[in-house]
């Protein structure tokens, strides 16, 4: 039976901008996903049916902060010592003061930022609606309470979905990204038609993938650009904000027909709708029409290719690999914030210089 510590589940489906590809301002996500805000009742609830549930992330297609309980969630989640997330991402262009405070006092693990340019102008093309100063603000306003908390949480990390018109900004971005305590994370875009990259060589250098789209990625590597997604079904599984189970944080095409607020936790993960997709992930079963997975370009390239999600130790050595990485990247971030104060206690105390 499947009992993941590590589960997703959304707090708000609702998001103020406007962005032109995303699915939330289609309303392409509403007849699987619908609008509506996780519930501090059903958050309750669900740790108190499932007591070994260490981490949840909060982020998927709207934005977390429109949530009018989501101080109280965090606040609950501290109580339990459940670590939380928003590393899907949030746009942080409307929080309340005492909602920044909150992500400081009651230690909100990590955080990444949607930010796709180092200006206004640049970042409002895509951010339809965002404000590249509220947003900086914002972050500036995190790192203060962190200071004034003597904490090294949220983690803050930089997202910045490489287009054309914000492919000369990066190297801007990534400067500000350091100044700010922020990892950087430059990703390739998932829309070909909107805002196509200009300067291949560019984004080449900049990225470190030896391509520019995520076509090209999937023609060098023969494999899709997101297809560790797919691992959620397994390891983080997707929950609505109203207890749908999704599986995973790209499906808006339907649910695996259970409710983890009604039904139960484990009786929706281990069901055999998403048992059965797990399979045909893996290739031992073929494509069922109720499955959501089949509407997904990541399934259809993997069904194309025979080329089917691995699970063996191979993935877990990798996923070893990138936490000791993210492991590695704290302590020299924590190490780096004591280098002021070593340098202050060297120099009134100079033996201890050494």
């Amino acid at each position: 039976m499947l009992k993941p510590k590590h589960i997703r589940l959304e707090a708000s489906s609702f998001c103020q901008l406007r962005c032109p590809s995303c699915p939330t301002t289609s309303k392409a996500i509403h007849p699987a996903v619908g609008s509506g805000f996780l519930k501090l009742d059903d958050f309750q609830r669900l740790l108190d049916a499932n007591p070994w549930i260490r981490a949840v992330e909060l982020s998927n297609y709207g934005e977390m902060f429109l949530n009018p309980d989501l101080s109280n969630i965090i606040k609950e989640a501290s109580k339990r010592d459940v670590r939380l997330h928003a590393d899907n991402g949030v746009n942080l262009n409307h929080v309340k003061e005492g909602v920044l405070e909150d992500l400081v006092r009651y230690r909100l693990h990590s955080m990444t930022c949607s930010i796709d340019g180092a200006s206004n102008e640049t970042y409002k093309r895509y951010r339809v609606r965002g404000n590249f100063e509220s947003v900086i603000e914002n972050i500036e306003k995190i790192n203060q309470l962190k200071k004034q908390y003597r904490s090294s949480y949220p983690i803050l990390a930089w997202q910045f979905v490489v287009f054309g018109h914000n492919e000369h900004e990066i190297p801007s971005a990534r400067e500000l990204a350091t100044r700010l305590n922020m990892e950087f994370r430059p990703k390739l875009s998932w829309d070909m038609d909107f805002s196509p990259v200009r300067d291949r060589d560019i984004v080449i250098t900049q990225l470190g993938l030896g391509v520019a789209t995520r076509k090209e990625y999937r023609e060098r590597y023969r494999v899709d650009y997101m297809q560790g997604i797919c691992h959620q079904l397994w390891d983080q599984p997707q929950i609505n904000w109203d207890g749908k189970l999704l599986g995973c944080c790209r499906n808006f095409w339907g649910d695996f027909g259970g409710n983890a607020f009604k039904d139960g936790l484990l009786n929706s993960l281990n069901n055999e709708k998403i048992q059965y997709a797990r399979e045909m992930l893996s290739g031992k079963r073929a494509a069922r029409a109720d499955i959501p997975c089949t509407t997904c370009e990541i399934y259809l390239g993997m069904e194309a290719d025979q080329r089917w999600l691995k699970r063996g130790w191979v993935w877990r050595l990798a996923r070893v690999a990138r936490m000791c990485g993210r492991l590695c990247k704290a302590i020299l971030r924590d190490i780096s914030r004591l280098l002021p104060f070593r340098a202050a206690i060297g120099r009134k105390f100079p033996t201890m210089r050494h």
